[in-house]
Parts: structure tokens; C-alpha cells; sequence
């Protein structure tokens, strides 16, 4: 008997998050961290969630991207005002460092409740950033219990229908699943003040091909839009009223920048070395080095301005 479309898109969630036998490097690495991470924190961690370009490379020596799950903020944070913060605006950004002085590991951390992560995951959230992280390749690197792992499976097979979703509604009538994912990548980076390159959805695509292309119809068909691939692989899942969900994504793409520019507004004054970290995101990404002075670094929501202007000028930012 064939499995039920969602059983089938969970199981191949499951499997891409599970930690390989014999993992590389950064995996390792990662571990090592949330390990860390959950002692710190005892009870306040559900889960860690490895992603980003480190875990593409399985290079160790990088900056790894986690994302940590919590129970509650206040479980974690220990103090009032981080905790009432993240309720907020999630996810808090935090710097970790672990290793030795021979193999040091360093980790932007972005936190936020398991519940949080959960909504964030629908397609009807107007907070785009979580969902199309999470429908690319992770690696679940620390669960607290099977609960705990069930539920961050269950989320993320969520994130890839949602992301499926929205490809289709925004893409065109027939299309291979690498186009389909690539058109929507491209907008989901516009909806952000994102400083990455504009080949940046074909590197995620060539990172995990296979990934994309089971993981697209897969969605489709559990969210009933089955959509059995032509002889040249093309997908055609008939989904109509195309205009109405170009005006649902305009919306979004609007919220999508404000929410983002006030994220970086709350890292500059929570993200210790914040204004560092951002100069040093955007040189990596975009290859536009910003020469911070120590006004920046005192005062980042005043530079700000001046420093966005900057970029745009210099083409680093859209």
C-alpha cells in the first residue's frame, strides 16, 4: 500500500534532519554546541536546528547558523526583558563560542519558543523568513526528548508545504521542480533586506538537487495538488486565481522588510558585538566591507541611515 502523502513528506523530513552516522566537521561541531547550548539552559531547550551555508559545506571553521527551539522564554532567557523581547520580535540573536584555541567554533544562535517556530511555518503567516529557511536542507542537531523531535519534524515538513505552496501560486502553469523552487527563492530573498548575490537560490539548489526535487511533489500531492511529472519532468499541479496571490504576496514582501528592518534594529542593541556581526554578514554576502567606527558601534539604530544608504549606493542592498 503507497503512504499517505503526509506521511511521506514527514518521513522524508525525518530523515534529511537526522544526524548522519558519520558526520562531518561543522555537524560535528554543531553538536558539540547545543550540547553546550541545552546544559546552559536546561529545561528551556527543546530542540537545535542546524542550517545555512556551514552545514552546505561542512565546513567547520565558519560561522555556524542554530536555531534553538525553546519551552518558553522565560525558560530560557532566566530574565524578564530578553524573555519579553523575543515574545515580541523572534527570534533573539545570540553569539556562541565553543571549541579550543586550536579548533575554536563560533555560532550565530537565533532563538525563539517551539511554538513560535510552529505558526510561523503556515502559509498564512506574513512572516516569510522562518518557512523558506527550514523548507532547505537542516539537520535537527539536539532534540530534548521524541516529543520534542516529532514536533520540529512535523514543522518543518510543515515549512516545505507551505514553501511548495507558495511556489506554485507564484510561479507559472508548468514548470520542473528546480524552477519552480528557484523562482520562488528569488522572491522569498526580495522579501527580506537580505545582502546575498543574485545566484544565491542556484547555489542552494545545487547543494541538495535531489532534496528539491523529491520534496516539491511530495508537498503538492499532501496538500492535493498531485502533479505527476511529464516526460521532460515538468510538474503542472492546475492551481488557479494566480492574480489574487501575487496581490497576498505583495502584502508580505512589504511585511517582510519591516519586520527585518526591525530585527536588525533589536540585534544592534541585544546581539552583543551586533554591529560587527551585521558589517561582517554583509562583506561575506555581498563583498561590500563596511569600515565601522566607534559612533557606529554606540549608537547603530542612529548610523543606520547613513549605513543603509551607503550600501544601496555600493549595490549591496535592495
Amino acid at each position: 500500500m503507497t503512504a499517505p502523502a503526509h506521511d511521506s513528506l514527514e518521513a522524508l523530513a525525518a530523515a534529511e534532519l537526522a544526524v548522519p552516522p558519520r558526520p562531518d566537521p561543522a555537524t560535528a561541531a554543531a553538536q558539540a554546541l547545543a550540547r553546550e547550548i541545552a546544559a546552559r539552559h536546561g529545561d528551556g531547550v527543546a530542540a537545535v536546528l542546524f542550517y545555512g551555508s556551514c552545514r552546505r559545506d561542512g565546513d567547520a571553521s565558519g560561522l555556524h547558523d542554530l536555531y534553538v527551539l525553546t519551552t518558553g522564554h522565560r525558560a530560557f532567557h532566566g530574565r524578564t526583558l530578553p524573555a519579553l523581547l523575543n515574545a515580541a520580535l523572534p527570534p533573539t540573536v545570540l553569539l556562541r563560542q565553543g571549541g579550543d584555541r586550536q579548533t575554536p567554533v563560533r555560532a550565530k544562535v537565533a532563538v525563539l519558543s517551539q511554538t513560535q517556530f510552529e505558526r510561523r511555518m503556515r502559509p498564512g503567516s506574513l512572516d516569510t523568513t522562518l518557512w523558506a529557511r527550514f523548507c532547505q536542507p537542516s539537520t535537527l542537531v539536539h532534540a530534548s526528548d521524541g516529543a520534542a523531535r516529532r514536533r520540529t519534524e512535523r514543522a518543518v515538513a510543515q515549512a516545505v508545504e507551505t514553501a511548495a505552496l507558495w511556489a506554485v501560486r507564484l510561479g507559472p502553469d508548468e514548470a520542473t521542480p528546480a524552477e519552480y523552487w528557484r523562482k520562488l527563492f528569488a522572491r522569498t530573498y526580495a522579501a527580506e533586506l537580505r545582502t546575498e548575490r543574485g545566484d544565491r537560490p542556484e547555489r542552494l539548489l545545487a547543494a541538495a538537487p535531489a532534496w528539491y526535487d523529491r520534496a516539491l511533489p511530495l508537498a503538492l500531492a499532501r496538500l492535493g495538488l498531485p502533479a505527476a511529472p511529464a516526460g521532460d519532468g515538468r510538474l503542472k499541479p492546475g492551481l488557479p486565481d494566480r492574480r489574487r496571490w501575487a496581490r497576498a504576496w505583495a502584502l508580505r514582501r512589504a511585511c517582510g522588510k519591516a519586520l527585518n528592518a526591525l530585527r536588525l534594529a533589536k540585534a544592534a542593541f541585544t546581539f552583543e558585538g551586533g554591529a560587527d556581526y551585521i558589517a561582517w554578514k554583509i562583506e561575506r554576502h555581498s563583498g561590500v566591507s563596511l569600515e565601522l567606527a566607534d559612533w557606529h558601534r554606540r549608537h547603530p539604530l542612529l548610523a543606520a541611515p547613513a549605513l543603509l544608504w551607503q550600501l544601496r549606493r555600493r549595490g549591496a542592498a535592495r
